[in-house]
């Protein structure tokens, strides 16, 4: 073996370098990203947004009228019943309350009322728990966006592990 001067670079295996990829392509990758990105930023500022209308009624229920619902019939996608205010000067009055599966002829569930309606919303943590749902469903979908669009497999398993964690959590809960 000669010795190689330090001008010269032997040639072989160690003398091949990784090449930098082209400018063009370059952008290619960073806008193929920022829109993923984007996509997913969009899912989960909409599931927020869309959360939000009811869990703000049961995360901020300091200052609201607080009471019973005794549930006597549900149809149409809402269930009705005798509603019963805590404290003095609520009166007993019909209202309605979003139906969900768990709600039964019968049942007596603690709620809030959202102001300026006749709408209630459940105020116990089966109540808190449902009113997320829509983001525990953002996040599943926003991690397959993030596994496979943004080849972040880590971020993408916390996410999807946060939502289903979250959607059986209500399930249980309900």
């Amino acid at each position: 073996m000669s010795p190689v001067s330090p001008g010269k670079r032997k040639k072989g295996a160690a003398g091949k370098g990784k090449r930098k990829p082209a400018p063009s392509a370059r952008i290619v990758s960073f806008g193929h990203r920022a829109a993923m990105g984007a996509v997913v930023l969009l899912l989960l500022v909409a599931a927020v947004w869309t959360s939000w209308s009811d869990a703000q009624h049961v995360v901020l229920a300091k200052g609201r009228e607080h009471g019973t619902l005794t549930v006597t019939g549900c149809r149409d996608g809402a269930c009705s019943g005798r509603y019963v205010a805590d404290g003095p000067g609520g009166e007993p009055g019909r209202m309605t309350i979003e139906e969900s599966v768990a709600v039964r002829k019968g049942d007596e569930l603690r709620v809030v009322v959202k102001p300026g309606t006749n709408e209630l919303v459940r105020t116990d943590t089966a109540g808190l728990l449902y009113a997320w749902v829509p983001l525990g469903g953002a996040l599943l979908l926003a991690s397959l966006v993030i596994g496979g669009g943004l080849r972040l497999t880590r971020t993408a398993w916390g996410a999807a592990v946060a939502g289903g964690v979250l959607l059986v959590a209500t399930f249980f809960a309900l």
